[in-house]
């Protein structure tokens, strides 16, 4: 009796003491799970905060090594200043023409873009020569010189019988000569100045070709030309008429690379609403208004 009764008290010790050890093992189990848990976490940000850096410092990275190239390539074709005479024709000598340039010509002309001189050169061929100054200081720079190169050599590449086409141009320091073929007539203006004075006569023939002449030479401009050109100063005084009265148009695509050519006051031949804005839009509406002036001049005489 006393046994079992030893026994049975045993046991529920036993029983006792596995339902303790069991609770603590738990204790710890849970304890050590938790421990494991938080450590995963924290490895897990360091992680993601590290590739999150990585990839910033290597957007960086490829941002700058791209502005790097994209300079380096840039400055590679960069087109070079010229210096010294560039002849886009085969008959000026361009050995002798900056010489030439240099010797007494004759002023026949002058523009708010510059002004006109005759001038013969050593072959014995006469040009027209205008001298085109840039007049702000800004304007002087590398960046400017070469922005006005590359517009010169894109009115050289004009083609047209009813254009006056860029022959050479020479820069020394800030001025620019630009070399054209001459033409003795005289401008629209001055012909029909002298048959208001009835010392020319023009028939009505006549008149039709200057005005067809310039027709053609805007057509070419405006939809034959790639990218497009605007005259942007056509006046009575920038048609040239050769010896058979044939016109050609003279300064195209100077005013894009002349700054005081680009405001209203420049002209007075222009569409009203371009001097109601302090910034002049140019747009092949506006030459063709300023071409109903020369219009006019033909047919009012």
């Amino acid at each position: 009796m006393g046994t079992c009764c030893n026994s049975s008290t045993v046991l529920k010790l036993c029983f006792l003491w596995l339902q303790l050890i069991c609770v603590q093992c738990h204790g710890r189990i849970l304890k050590d799970d938790t421990s494991s848990s938080d450590q995963f976490k924290n490895r897990f940000q360091k992680i993601f905060l590290s590739i999150l850096f990585g990839m910033f410092t290597g957007l960086i990275c490829a941002l700058v090594f791209a502005w790097l190239v994209r300079s380096f390539v840039r400055y590679i074709n960069k087109a070079p200043i010229l210096k010294g005479p560039v002849v886009f024709s085969p008959k000026i000598p361009s050995k002798t023409l900056q010489s030439a340039l240099a010797n007494d010509t004759q002023l026949i002309g002058s523009s708010s873009s510059g002004k006109y001189y005759r001038t013969v050169l050593d072959n014995g061929l006469t040009v027209a020569v205008k001298r085109m100054e840039p007049g702000s200081p800004q304007l002087h720079t590398k960046s400017f010189k070469r922005r006005i190169q590359h517009e010169l050599e894109l009115i050289a590449s004009l083609r047209h019988r009813n254009l006056m086409s860029l022959r050479a141009y020479v820069r020394e320091s800030n001025t620019f000569f630009l070399v054209y073929d001459y033409v003795n007539t005289g401008s629209l203006e001055d012909v029909m100045n002298k048959v208001r004075e009835n010392q020319l006569q023009l028939t009505w023939e006549v008149r039709l070709r200057i005005a067809v002449g310039i027709v053609k030479a805007l057509q070419y401009l405006h939809f034959s030309c790639n990218p497009t050109v605007l005259h942007r100063n056509l006046k009575p005084t920038n048609v040239m008429l050769d010896a058979e009265f044939e016109p050609r148009l003279a300064d195209c695509g100077l005013a894009k690379i002349i700054p005081t050519l680009n405001l209203p006051a420049a002209s007075n031949y222009g569409p009203p609403e371009s001097f109601q804005s302090c910034r002049y839009y140019f747009f092949k509406s506006n030459t063709t208004y300023e071409f109903r002036f020369s219009i006019s001049l033909i047919a009012s005489c």
